[in-house]
């Protein structure tokens, strides 16, 4: 008998080799129905392998985005085996679950294949899944694995096989369909009961523009139609709260061929929306006693070689620098932290000056290729509003505390309600992927770990997801349509003042090494717009807004009336406009309601005669008539009320 503990602590005894699917069924069968996978020992693998000792097991249902990555893996193999069906010769690539839903990545050969085709392998896919086909796994020596894709002529499968080391490679088969594969997977292909296929995409072998552009598959699965029909009416909002469609209609943002891709343009209202931001974000840093700085957009190779960054990132770089000097090489800066050490080092602290908190609007660049580029979301020039708190080991967790109170702060100031929060470790198998001592990476994760149990976040912690110099908090938002995006973030790095050698005098009058806080709240300044952008439908806060108020004068002869109440408002720093156009006054409010600007003031005789003006909310309608003091403390009420941090 072996002794299985479950999440709320309890302890049963089973037989030695009690698979997954037979613990659910001892529960019950209405579990065992629902039940996908399981963790083992905080593994998650699937359901009918044998528990052949003590452990701790997790049971997985759909409700858990585990139980949803083991459908979408499973999925990804079940559309395979579709379009290897259907297109006999295709080679594959991988196939991995994703956040939402999973691809594959398939050579075609001499075949094409469009979204014309979609319908008929969906229709094969849900045959496979009526066929209750189960997933069977098999373990097989690195030999046979190769022989076996050799003789298939896929040339991608013995290219994974070739990094793989002997006595870790395991097939699984589900029907006719064998795919090199770790797995988890599902018992059986019957859960899935309603298939949709999304998309189409180029996809480099390995990310290797130099290697053939595979053909990429997006496909998700529900185990209900119902689920499939509320994600598609989902994906229908989403089009509509599209970042590059409302950023195009605003006028916010723009991307031009000739400045190059992922480089955006901050058009004059858009420019106007992120200084907003910022003004926003250093009115809070300022109270919170960070000084700014400023540092270049490039910077010595040997800076960031002496910070890790070349190492660890110099593929996702662009290409070094050089100058008509011999050997003088510079980047453009792919991170901030290097440049603030430096900064750091041009004073002697002493430990009562402690903690030193910089902060920077800077400009990073990284190379991502062209077909991994979205709109704002992954540029390859963004904007970080990035600060790096170096303090005494004895105030990490208190500093810690203060950036989670600052990321909190932001969050409900813009109506970011539903979020969780993610600790992120050290991968526990492979500390070659980081940088320093087991030590300090031990009192890092722990400072982490308490500061956010003091702030009663539920945090789940992911190992193997830390910056190669320190462990992280990350803040994964969702948004009004439910996706999840990672958005704020804190790390905590005893490494580089070590390969910096930042020093502070101590009460001992000896010379002491400080920790570094990296923190960003908004993350990447594009990122965050892009994600505000689709989160409010562009219907900003009014404090935010571009623009604040339009004029709507109903003919030509009160323009000059109209003149005087934006004087009188841009002098109050209210941002308003004129309508100036000689349209109907119901066309113009109507091109106001579209560009989403919050109040429209509309003037005419009466209005002129009595010194006051008509006001309309966007989306409530009339409000009445107000003075034009009457006007400026609505908007200064309703700015307002943003709680002060």
């Amino acid at each position: 008998m072996i002794k299985i503990t479950f999440p709320d602590h309890s302890v049963r005894e089973f037989p030695e080799g009690i698979t997954g699917l037979e613990i659910a069924q001892s529960i019950s069968e209405g579990l065992a129905r629902k039940v996908l996978s399981i963790s083992v020992n905080g593994e998650v693998k699937d359901l009918t392998r044998p528990i052949m000792n003590d452990a701790r097991v997790k049971l997985y249902t759909w409700d858990d985005e585990e139980g949803k990555a083991t459908m979408w893996h499973s999925s990804a193999h079940i559309m395979a085996s579709a379009i290897e069906s259907l297109y006999p010769g295709t080679k594959f690539g991988i196939g991995p679950d994703i956040e939402n839903g999973f691809y594959y990545d398939i050579d075609l050969g001499d075949q094409v294949l469009s979204s014309n085709d979609f319908e008929k392998i969906e229709k094969r896919m849900l045959e496979i899944a009526r066929e209750k086909q189960p997933f069977v796994r098999r373990e097989v020596p690195k030999q046979e694995a190769l022989d076996f894709y050799s003789k298939k002529g896929d040339e991608y499968k013995v290219d994974l096989i070739s990094d793989l080391e002997d006595g870790t490679i395991s097939f699984y088969e589900s029907g006719d369909f064998t795919d090199l594969c770790r797995g988890p997977h599902l018992p059986d292909t019957s859960p899935i009961k309603a298939v949709k296929l999304l998309a189409l995409a180029g996809a480099y072998w390995r990310g290797d523009e130099s290697r053939k552009q595979l053909t990429r598959v997006y496909g998700i699965t529900f185990p209900k139609q119902k689920d499939l029909d509320e994600y598609l009416a989902m994906l229908e909002e989403a089009k509509k709260r599209d970042h590059r469609k409302i950023g195009k209609e605003l006028e916010l943002f723009a991307f031009s061929a000739n400045v190059g891709q992922g480089l955006p343009l901050w058009l004059p209202k858009g420019a106007e929306l992120r200084e907003n931001l910022e003004k926003f974000l250093k009115k809070v840093q300022r109270k919170a006693g960070y000084q700014p700085v400023i540092t270049p957009h490039i910077g010595g190779k040997n800076l960031y070689i002496t910070s890790g960054h070349y190492e660890k990132y110099g593929k996702d770089s662009f290409q070094p620098i050089s100058t008509p000097a011999e050997g003088e090489e510079f980047m453009l800066k792919p991170m901030n932290c290097p440049h603030h050490c430096e900064i750091f080092k041009t004073k002697q602290y002493s430990y009562k000056d402690l903690p030193v908190r910089f902060a920077e609007f800077g400009t990073v660049y990284r190379y991502e290729q062209s077909g991994e580029l979205h709109g704002l979301t992954r540029v390859r020039g963004f904007t970080q509003d990035d600060a790096h708190i170096f303090c005494r080991p004895d105030q990490v967790k208190e500093e810690f505390i203060k950036v989670i109170d600052i990321v909190l702060y932001i969050f409900k100031a813009l109506d970011f309600k539903d979020f969780s929060v993610q600790i992120s470790l050290r991968d526990p198998d492979n500390h070659e992927k980081y940088i320093g001592t087991d030590e300090n990476w031990e009192k890092a994760e722990q400072a982490i770990i308490e500061a956010t149990r003091e702030k009663g976040l539920q945090a789940s912690i992911v190992p193997g997801e830390a910056a190669f110099y320190g462990p992280k908090l990350d803040f994964m938002v969702k948004d009004a349509l439910g996706r999840k995006w990672q958005l704020g973030t804190i790390q905590v790095d005893y490494n580089l003042p070590d390969r910096f050698e930042l020093e502070y005098i101590g009460s001992d009058n000896q010379k002491h090494r400080p920790v570094m806080i990296h923190r960003a709240p908004f993350g990447s300044m594009e990122r965050f717009v892009a994600v505000l952008i689709e989160h409010c439908a562009g219907k900003f806060p009014l404090w935010l807004a571009p623009d604040q108020a339009i004029i709507l004068p109903i003919s030509d002869k009160y323009q000059e009336y109209a003149k005087n109440v934006l004087n009188l408002l841009n002098n109050s720093e209210i941002r308003t406009l004129i309508d100036e156009r000689s349209e109907k006054t119901g066309k113009k409010i109507r091109d106001a309601e579209t560009r989403k600007i919050p109040y429209m003031l509309i003037v005419g005789e009466k209005e002129e005669a009595n010194g006051t003006v008509s006001v309309r909310k966007h989306g409530h309608g009339d409000l009445g008539t107000f003075t034009i003091k009457e006007f400026e403390k609505l908007i200064r009420d309703d700015i307002n009320s943003v709680i002060e941090f």
